[in-house]
């Protein structure tokens, strides 16, 4: 059958009725209202007409109602943007109130990492009459933050294609959440012969202890160490035996014969160690994981790019390893897509494409 043979399907035909078999329709068009002090609508499209309504629409002179029949096979924009929303929320998120012209938002429950399953929610997409809108994945947000919408398109929409669409979001235990950040505790090995040696001031120290202290951790301690691997290796382990719980080693990542800090993290011993990033800046990144009694703590070897860059790639990286996430090879690789700093000359991050992928 063309598509232009098509009937309405059954339950969803615009029909007049008398006002009083009008309880439980929908209305199909605003009712407006008029008074001195007042003209607007009094009923909105998609308002689900009820016995309390009647005498209203009385005195707005209506004996005859257009509406959209409803039947079983149908459901009303709100009650499937409530189906499509419980679907779609995993933890640290909630429904911000009662929808809005079928429009129902989902907001973070506490401030964190936003993570969204985007193949999932292309999938969720597919079905042509719902859809879901998000933020980027991997966005920082705050509680009662919209992270995310949705709403089914028509009016009245398909109960199957809701149920088919809620199913998609609910066998992933939801397609959007918040993950807390732990506050980390913090151990900085800042290397390099003329710094340790004096002969130039440090410039990594403040941008390191700013970055921790942004999400509400502290820096245990900070050392300086020339360029040797047994001098950098000792003063991480220090900082483990102090409680650190994420270990960070700037400078000397790239690959003249005296850059060691990777040579000095690896004999730590530590497990999954990824050295390089399709990031620019900070293409030299390190990231390995040093197991112990108390857990695996994340080390970070960090680029110089991020003693003078605002932004690189410790900034994508660092929020998703205090939201619990392990990095390795194939997570920093995701982020070559979008990974190319612009360097604007003033810098609006995180709103630009920097870490969107």
């Amino acid at each position: 059958m063309r598509k232009s043979d098509r009937k309405t399907p059954p339950g969803r035909g615009l029909v007049s009725v008398p006002l009083a078999r009008a309880v439980g329709m929908v209305l199909a068009h605003d009712i407006t209202e008029v008074r001195p002090d007042f003209k607007g609508p009094a009923f909105r499209k998609g308002h689900i007409v009820k016995e309390a309504d009647l005498e209203h629409l009385r005195r707005l002179g209506k004996e005859n109602l257009y509406a959209l029949e409803l039947g079983p096979a149908m459901m009303h924009e709100d009650d499937a943007a409530y189906a499509l929303a419980e679907a779609l929320m995993g933890p640290g998120v909630r429904m911000q109130g009662a929808p809005m012209e079928g429009k129902i938002n989902i907001v973070a429950a506490q401030d964190g990492l936003l993570r969204v399953d985007k193949s999932a929610l292309v999938k969720f997409n597919l079905g042509g009459e719902v859809i879901c809108s998000t933020l980027h994945d991997v966005s920082l947000v705050k509680e009662g933050q919209t992270v995310a919408a949705t709403r089914a398109i028509p009016l009245v929409a398909e109960r199957k294609a809701v149920t088919k669409a809620a199913g998609i979001a609910r066998r992933k235990g939801g397609i959007v959440c918040v993950k807390p950040l732990r506050r980390p505790r913090a151990g900085i090995v800042i290397t390099g012969g003329e710094v340790f040696s004096g002969r130039i001031k440090d410039a990594f120290a403040p941008v390191m202890r700013k970055k921790i202290e942004s999400f509400g951790g502290e820096v245990a301690g900070i050392a300086y160490a020339p360029d040797d691997a047994a001098f950098i290796e000792a003063r991480l382990r220090e900082f483990v035996g102090m409680g650190a719980d994420l270990l960070i080693a700037t400078g000397g990542m790239s690959v003249d014969p005296d850059d060691v800090t990777r040579f000095a993290i690896r004999k730590l011993g530590v497990s999954r160690m990824t050295y390089g990033s399709p990031v620019l800046p900070g293409s030299m990144f390190l990231v390995a994981y040093l197991e112990g009694g108390s857990g695996s703590i994340p080390v970070l070897g960090v680029p110089t790019c991020a003693m003078y860059s605002r932004v690189t790639v410790l900034d994508l990286v660092l929020p998703r390893i205090l939201a619990g996430e392990e990095i390795g090879r194939g997570e920093l690789a995701e982020l070559g897509h979008g990974g190319l700093c612009l360097h604007c000359p003033v810098c609006t991050y995180p709103t630009c494409p920097f870490g969107k992928y």
